[in-house]
């Protein structure tokens, strides 16, 4: 006996149950409100638990700019061959497209299309660069263990040494941990989690960065001069102290690629009180002031003029094994501080010059009404 044929036109959720596409229907705050079977799938849940979790809570984006993108709700959205991460599954290669719903302000519907099944069967159009930043994750699992191993080891040698002689291995062991720390946030790296800021002596950073890249330099290298020009007057910033430490760490090593091989190849590290200076608040929100400088200068050729205006996007790079993704991470890293980055060519003087701008710590609490109005 067959089935009775029914006529008529087919009502809207049974068409979307059997579209080839996941499709997730998002409230205001892109707070999930519906999800179909193909969408269920893709997330490794049932709409059950979808519903209600934000789509920050069950997926990160390589591209930084597309969470962004994402909470403008009244903008349609198209964005082919971007690569996200799934909370407990991993990486997908997606199309995704959003459009926002009519007479209903802050919702929009979603679509995403896995292109993964046609990866798995050879499709290589464009995927190489991709590869390297579905990293996180499988950078975060393939580092952890040869740090932890690199922490045991300087801890043992540390035991054969009189406690004169220990600086070095406690350097190690501290930039084991810190590094550690690291992975673990450059997992949400295009998420919009920001770490905790508290008062910092920026001095005490400098020196600690400032150590770790001499103490790096190879054997038979020679070793380029890094002359502090410090403001000793300045009060504490307002930022996270270990991010701040990497960051000097790319700029400084940068630094130091870009005016090596010369005879009078030279580094600087300034700080100062620029007064003035300010971030536009969110919405109606009083502005941050920045105040607080620092500057990372070096005498090498500097960046071609064609990439200076794209120095911070990722994938843009003037070395031939670089990736182009260090000064991404410092402009991520810098504006989770409430602070900015600037680069500036001195071709007069022939440097180059690397300036953040922090908030002091007394302004403490406008920074963090900005953070959370932003997350």
């Amino acid at each position: 006996m067959t089935a009775p044929v029914r006529t008529g036109i087919p009502d809207a959720r049974s068409q979307l149950a059997n579209l080839p596409l996941a499709v997730i229907l998002l409230a205001p705050g892109m707070r999930i409100a519906a999800a179909n079977p193909l969408a269920e799938q893709f997330f490794g849940q049932g709409a059950r638990r979808l519903i209600g979790q934000t789509l920050g809570d069950l997926v990160s984006f390589v591209e930084a700019r597309m969470i962004e993108y994402l909470s403008d709700a009244e903008a349609p959205l198209s964005a082919r061959e971007t690569t996200v991460l799934i909370r407990g599954i991993g990486p997908r290669g997606v199309d995704i497209t959003t459009a926002p719903i009519v007479d209903s302000p802050g919702w929009q519907l979603m679509t995403i299309h896995d292109n993964s099944a046609f990866e798995a069967l050879g499709d290589d159009s464009g995927g190489g660069d991709n590869l390297f930043l579905r990293g996180p994750e499988i950078l975060a699992h393939e580092i952890r263990n040869p740090l932890a191993g690199i922490r045991g080891a300087a801890q043992l040698v540390a035991r054969k040494l009189d406690e004169k002689d220990r600086a070095l291995t406690d350097l190690i062991t501290g930039e084991v941990d810190r590094v550690a720390g690291l992975i673990e946030r450059m997992q949400l790296l295009s998420g919009r989690t920001v770490p905790p800021v508290a008062p910092c002596n920026l001095h005490e950073i400098v020196r600690r960065a400032v150590a770790v890249i001499e103490a790096g330099n190879p054997p038979n290298a020679p070793v380029i001069p890094i002359r502090e020009e410090f403001d000793p007057s300045l009060p504490p910033v307002l930022g996270d102290a270990d991010g701040l430490v990497q960051v000097l760490l790319n700029l400084l090593a940068n630094a130091r690629e870009a005016c090596a091989g010369r005879d009078d190849a030279a580094i600087g590290v300034r700080t100062r009180f620029a007064s003035g200076l300010q971030l536009q608040g969110v919405e109606d929100r009083a502005p941050v002031r920045v105040p607080i400088e620092l500057r990372v200068s070096d005498n090498g050729p500097g960046v071609p003029a064609s990439m200076r205006e794209h120095l911070f996007d990722p994938f843009v790079t003037s070395k031939k094994s670089g990736h182009g993704l260090g000064l991404a991470v410092v402009r991520k890293l810098v504006r989770d501080m409430n602070g900015r980055i600037s680069h500036e060519r001195d071709e007069a003087a022939g440097l180059t010059h690397f300036r953040i701008h922090l908030p002091m710590a007394r302004e403490r609490r406008r920074a963090e009404r900005c953070v959370e109005d932003l997350t």
